[in-house]
């Protein structure tokens, strides 16, 4: 694989193994499937929400047009929209939230996925008698039950959420609170446990992790300046004295990361070579690994990246392909057997769009 420098190589689609109409034709469908959101976001974010929830509590900006980029082996085969251009991305942060986990585990700050973080991280939010039994792993998987509210916000409001998942939270309505399972016995999409993964790492941490996630990852890998992670209004902990951000795992409330296309496609790029950039390691194989296994209540899920378990997402990829997802079409998809990352922005179907460029591989 050749890797970007500061600039990307642009190959032709042909050079790169496509069918260059083919794959001209998924572009040109792709550039079609603009979604049907207004441009200031700010009049979507939280509104299925239960008052008083269902506001903003972090910052959000007005979305661009609909974009994305098809790298194959590094190099980049097809554009459309403008690739520059730093754009909220939603639940896509999970993904980067997740690596963030991964550094931390690398590190020997998380001695280990399956012990209960009260044990070696005695704060507050994990204080309960229910929450002192949830792992990492749980958390990671999204099957934590964490009980409680963060940042004024309660788990209560995502309860019976359904997210492509394999099992749905019953038939109440989103934001009814229903009766807590075991940690690990179920699986739910909820925010507010994803926002407490992310204040349980800033505490190992200690430190904000935007600026863990800029030196270990984004800024070895060549990322450009213009990205951020911005936390809510409110999310500021006090930690050493110091009063620091802790950063959402999206955008449901607004902040979250803003990024380019093309720096998206350098995470997608890292991943699909297995933590490691132009020679260098920066995730263990063995936490690449963990994070790609199937979740054991929701098989489409690993550690915040979704995977493509009995072909469900993408059926021209094998069920070794896995994507950062996040509303809006924002997708960071990731195929190894074919050595190709497709990012896209801003679409009603990107699903459509990836299997629409994997056709055209020759």
């Amino acid at each position: 694989m050749d890797f970007p420098g500061i600039e990307w190589d642009i190959a032709s689609p042909d050079e790169l193994g496509f069918d260059s109409d083919k794959l001209r034709s998924a572009v040109t469908r792709a550039e079609a499937t603009e979604i049907d959101w207004p441009t200031d976001i700010s009049m979507i974010v939280a509104q299925e929400d239960p008052p008083p929830y269902n506001r903003r509590f972090g910052p959000t900006k007005p979305r661009g047009p609909t974009g994305g980029i098809v790298v194959r082996s590094g190099r980049v085969a097809a554009v459309w929209g403008d690739p520059e251009r730093v754009d909220v991305t939603f639940s896509a942060t999970k993904s980067y939230l997740s690596t963030c986990a991964g550094l931390a585990y690398d590190q020997g700050l998380i001695p280990h996925l399956d012990t209960p973080i009260y044990a070696s991280l005695p704060i507050e939010a994990f204080s309960s008698v229910h929450n002192q039994k949830i792992t990492w792993r749980h958390l990671l998987q999204q099957t934590s039950e964490w009980s409680g509210s963060l940042f004024g916000i309660p788990d209560t409001v995502d309860h019976n959420r359904s997210v492509m998942q394999d099992e749905t939270g019953g038939s109440q309505k989103k934001g009814v609170a229903r009766l807590l399972r075991e940690p690990g016995a179920f699986w739910e999409y909820n925010d507010v446990r994803v926002n407490a993964l992310a204040y349980a790492l800033l505490h190992l941490f200690r430190e904000p992790l935007v600026d863990v996630l800029r030196r270990d990852i984004m800024g070895p890998i060549d990322a450009t300046n213009g990205w951020d992670w911005y936390p809510y209004e409110n999310a500021y902990v006090d930690i050493d004295g110091r009063s620091l951000p802790s950063v959402p795992g999206g955008a449901h409330w607004g902040g979250g990361i803003w990024i380019s296309t093309y720096d998206h496609a350098r995470f997608g790029l890292l991943w699909l070579n297995n933590g490691v950039w132009n020679g260098k390691r920066l995730l263990s194989d063995d936490w690449v690994n963990e994070s790609l296994r199937v979740c054991s209540v929701n098989r489409r899920y690993g550690f915040m990246w979704w995977l493509n378990t009995a072909h469900t997402a993408w059926k021209n990829a094998s069920e070794g392909a896995f994507a950062a997802q996040g509303a809006g079409g924002n997708v960071v998809c990731v195929v190894p057997e074919f050595d190709i990352v497709v990012v896209t922005r801003w679409s009603k179907n990107p699903s459509a769009i990836v299997d629409g460029v994997l056709e055209a591989v020759r």
